[in-house]
Formats: structure tokens, C-alpha cells, sequence
């Protein structure tokens, strides 16, 4: 992975909203980030901060009627995928991106059986050898014991976690340049999620496949991404690469959310076993104006009513909390308070 060449895929000030009775209600503001070939690229949050509607927006997978980008550009290899036709992105999807959907049950067709649909992408893209050898092989791969009985039954046969794997053998099966995986070890157990994750990390490996992996498990970041960006309330709040995002973590949201994991080394130590955050995540009818995470934050002050840019923090990191404001900051990234950090 080259930082400094071509981004395969750019996505730049990208808002997503939602019809209601009136104008649609925003749910995500001016999102942008990039990830580069064979790179791993973590996006982190709570549920309901716009992570999973991002990612169905990079393929045009909006929810119809009702989902709508309202601004900004996605570009893959260079090309707007939002003003693709739709024989570009029926080539592009399942071929040259796939992704792995959160809920498989609801992804995969129930009328059809397994074998039906993870042989349908050879239908509308080239692959040299045996198809039904490959998926055989992949399904092996994603730890499917019996893929005789697999092949042959249908979704509602099959548990959660064996769904969760078919779907991740049928993104995997035309390795892809870009694999979306949004929450990819749902309903798998530790020892599972541990395989599949280290089958995306040989694929990307092989393949230079980049990765873009949604999720709210911090520890799947910290293992196999190379960059993290944290969201919350549909906004970027923070992006580093991800060994200084865990040695320098900026963002009092983000210091948040490292501080509600459980910690070993508070047992028997009389120190808290978590540090919830105070407060709920907003509706997005109900988003704040300016810094939508002031009214949860313990070091607001009076610039948090207007909405912070996203401020140069080291190489590669940036931060949009007006503590880090270059100049005007009361701590700027040169100087990070242990009570943010911590």
C-alpha cells in the first residue's frame, strides 16, 4: 500500500439523506476519505452514526424510494460511481467490489438455494477455471464443513453464522480490488471471527485487495487496519493511521470509545472496569448545529457552537474538535492533554 499514489477508491464531501414529510432529513454531512490499493481501511462508530448507509451509498444501494445522495462524489479508479449507468455498476458490483452486507439473511434471495446464488456473479463476469470448484474451495476457506449440504440448501436451512459465511465466500469469489465488509463477523463466534478475518487478511495480501471494514469492534481495528476514521452523528470526527490513533487519540469521542472498553488491567484495581459515555446518540432530526457532540463532551467551550473543520494533527491525522484548532486551539496536537488521550 503506496499512500502517496493513486487512491483506488475517493470519497469526497458525500451527504446522504432520507425523505420525510419535507426536505429529507441528512444523515450523513460531508463525508470523505480515501483508501488506497491493499490498503485497510477502518470506519468506527456507534450504530446509528452512518457508517452502513455510507458504505450501500459507495455502490448506488440506497434504499429506493427514500435514500438520496444529497452532495459530494465517489470515485473508484477514478470514475464517479454515483453518475455510472447501470450496465458500469453491474459490472463493478460483485466483480470489480464486493461487499459483505450486515444482515445475510435479508441480502441473500430466499427462493433460491446456496449453490444458485453463489454461482450467479460467473453469470456477468469473466473467471477462468471451474466455478463451482472455486466456490467449493472458498467455502472450505470461510470454515464450512459440509458444503455438500450448504450448496443444496436453502438460506432459511442455515444458521445466522453460516449465512454470514456464505455471503463472505459469494464477495470473495471474484477477488475483488475493493471488498466492503460491513460488520463481517457478525453472529460469529471469537474463534470464527478470527479465521475470517485472517481469510480477508490473505486475500489482501495476494490480491492487493483494499478492504474498507465497517464496525464498532475496536480490537478488529486495532489488529487488521491501517487506518481508522471515527464517526459520529453522520460526520468524520477524527482519521490517523492506526497505530498513532491508539498511541494518540484526540477526539473526546474517540477517547470515549476506547474508555467504554473492557480493561484487564483495572481488575482488582478499584479503577473502572468502563467509562461510559454520558448521554445517548442523537436522532439525526435532532443533530446539534456546530460540533454535534457538545452536549456529551466534557471539555466543550464556547467555539463548539459552530462547526469545526478537520484539523492537521501529525502525519496523516486529522481531528475536528476546536481543542486542536491550529493557533487558537487551548490543545493543539503538539500537546495532548493526558484527560483527552487517556
Amino acid at each position: 500500500m503506496d499512500p502517496s499514489g493513486q487512491p483506488l477508491l475517493e470519497v469526497e464531501d458525500l451527504s446522504i439523506g432520507f425523505a420525510g414529510d419535507g426536505a429529507p432529513t441528512a444523515i450523513t454531512d460531508k463525508v470523505s476519505f480515501k483508501i488506497h490499493p491493499g490498503e485497510a481501511y477502518g470506519l468506527v462508530g456507534e450504530s446509528g452514526c452512518g457508517k452502513s448507509v455510507t458504505c450501500l451509498s459507495l455502490l448506488k444501494l440506497l434504499p429506493v424510494p427514500g435514500g438520496k445522495v444529497l452532495s459530494g462524489r465517489v470515485l473508484f479508479q477514478g470514475r464517479d460511481i454515483l453518475t455510472m449507468p447501470p450496465e458500469e455498476l453491474r459490472k463493478l458490483r460483485g466483480g470489480s467490489i464486493g461487499m459483505i452486507f450486515q444482515e445475510p439473511g435479508a441480502a441473500l434471495n430466499p427462493l433460491w438455494p446456496i449453490h444458485r446464488q453463489l454461482l450467479e456473479p460467473f453469470q456477468y463476469h469473466p473467471f477462468e477455471g471451474d466455478p463451482v470448484k472455486h466456490i467449493r474451495s472458498l467455502l472450505d476457506r470461510v470454515g464450512i464443513a459440509d458444503p455438500d449440504r450448504v450448496l443444496a440448501a436453502y438460506p432459511h436451512q442455515l444458521s445466522g453464522g453460516m449465512l454470514q459465511r456464505v455471503m463472505i465466500a459469494m464477495a470473495l469469489s471474484l477477488n475483488p480490488a475493493l471488498l466492503i465488509a460491513d460488520e463481517p463477523t457478525t453472529a460469529l463466534d471469537v474463534t470464527v471471527q478470527a479465521q475470517i478475518m485472517e481469510l480477508i487478511e490473505d486475500l489482501r495480501k495476494e490480491f492487493s485487495t483494499a478492504v474498507l471494514m465497517i464496525t464498532h469492534n475496536l480490537n478488529l481495528i486495532a489488529q487488521y487496519a491501517d487506518r481508522v476514521a471515527v464517526m459520529y452523528a453522520g460526520r468524520i470526527v477524527e482519521e490517523a493511521p492506526v497505530a498513532d490513533f491508539l498511541e494518540r487519540t484526540l477526539h473526546p469521542y474517540s477517547a470515549g470509545l476506547l474508555g467504554a472498553l473492557p480493561r484487564l488491567d483495572a481488575v482488582g484495581s478499584g479503577a473502572a472496569l468502563l467509562r461510559p459515555i454520558p448521554g445517548q446518540v442523537p436522532r439525526p432530526a435532532d443533530y446539534l448545529a456546530g460540533c454535534r457532540f457538545r452536549d456529551r463532551c466534557p471539555h466543550a467551550f464556547e467555539p463548539c457552537g459552530a462547526k469545526p473543520d478537520r484539523f492537521p494533527a501529525g502525519p496523516g491525522h486529522t481531528v475536528a474538535c476546536f481543542l486542536y484548532q491550529p493557533g487558537k486551539g487551548p490543545r493543539h496536537a503538539d500537546a495532548v492533554p493526558a484527560e483527552v488521550a487517556s
